[in-house]
C-alpha cells in the first residue's frame, strides 16, 4: 500500500467505531536513573502504568486497553493486577515506533481497519478520562485523526554553535498523548516511516494532517526525577 492508498484509506468512516487503547510501556526510563523502569515507579501507593491504564479503563467509550511490554518484562503482572479490559502484548522493540507497530499487528485480528487506536505514553500518568472523552468528540469523524496537543506559552530560544535567537511561538504546539488514529492508517504509516518519535509525525509524513485538540498540564510526561513531583498533586485527586 502506498501513501496515496493510505490517504484514501484516511477519508473512509465508520458508522460505529471501536476505540482501543494502545500503551507503548517495553522502554527503561534511562534518564530517570535506577533499575526499575519509569512505568512502574512508585507514585502514592501506585506504579505509574496502572493510573495510565486506568484512566483509559474509566473512559466509557474505550472498548479495550492493550499494553505492549518486552518479551522480558518481570513487572507488568503485579503492576496492572485485578483490571479488567486489558491484555498485555509482550511483543515491544527497541523504540517506540517498533513497540507500537508490533503492537498493531498483534491487536489487528481483534480491531477493524476503520477502528481508531489511541496510542499513549506509558508514562503520562495524569491522563484523565475527561481528556479522552475530549479528543475522541473533537475528532469525531475527521479524515485523518488527532492528538491532544498544548499551545506554547513561553519564549522559545535555539541555540546554534552557542549563538542564541528567539523563535517565534506563534503556531507552535507541545504534542501530547494520546495520538488517535485509524488501525489501517496508522499501521501503513508507520511502515513507510522508519525514523519518527511520534505516531503524528509519521502520519504527517505520509501527506496528512492530524486535528490538534488542546490538552492540560496534568498529562505531562514522567522523564527525569523531578518529573514526579510535578504529577502527584494531579495523582493525588485520583486516588
Amino acid at each position: 500500500m502506498n501513501l496515496t492508498n493510505i490517504q484514501q484509506t484516511a477519508q473512509q468512516t465508520v458508522h460505529q467505531p471501536c476505540y482501543v487503547a494502545l500503551i507503548p510501556a517495553a522502554g527503561v526510563g534511562a534518564r530517570m536513573g535506577g533499575t526499575t523502569p519509569k512505568q512502574y515507579l512508585d507514585i502514592a501507593g501506585q506504579p505509574i502504568l496502572r493510573y495510565t491504564v486506568q484512566a483509559f479503563l474509566a473512559a466509557t467509550e474505550i472498548a479495550h486497553a492493550y499494553v505492549v511490554v518486552s518479551p522480558e518484562d518481570a513487572y507488568v503482572e503485579n503492576a496492572l493486577a485485578g483490571l479488567e479490559r486489558v491484555s498485555i502484548l509482550r511483543c515491544g522493540g527497541a523504540t517506540r515506533r517498533a513497540s507500537v507497530s508490533n503492537g498493531l499487528q498483534a491487536i489487528a485480528s481483534f480491531v477493524g481497519a476503520q477502528d481508531w487506536v489511541l496510542v499513549h505514553d506509558s508514562a503520562r500518568p495524569g491522563l484523565t478520562p475527561e481528556l479522552i472523552t475530549k479528543l475522541i468528540a473533537h475528532v469525531g469523524e475527521h479524515p485523518v485523526g488527532g492528538l491532544l496537543a498544548l499551545p506554547v506559552v513561553d519564549t522559545v530560544k535555539r541555540v546554534t554553535d552557542g549563538r542564541v535567537e528567539t523563535i517565534a511561538r506563534e503556531g507552535l504546539w507541545l504534542a501530547q498523548t494520546p495520538q488517535m488514529f485509524r488501525h489501517s492508517v496508522l499501521s501503513v504509516a508507520l511502515m513507510v516511516a522508519r525514523e519518527v518519535t511520534d505516531e503524528s509525525s509519521a502520519i504527517e509524513l505520509a501527506g496528512m494532517t492530524p486535528l490538534l485538540v488542546e490538552g492540560h498540564a496534568c498529562n505531562s510526561k514522567v522523564t527525569l526525577p523531578s518529573d514526579l513531583a510535578l504529577v502527584q498533586p494531579y495523582l493525588a485527586r485520583q486516588v
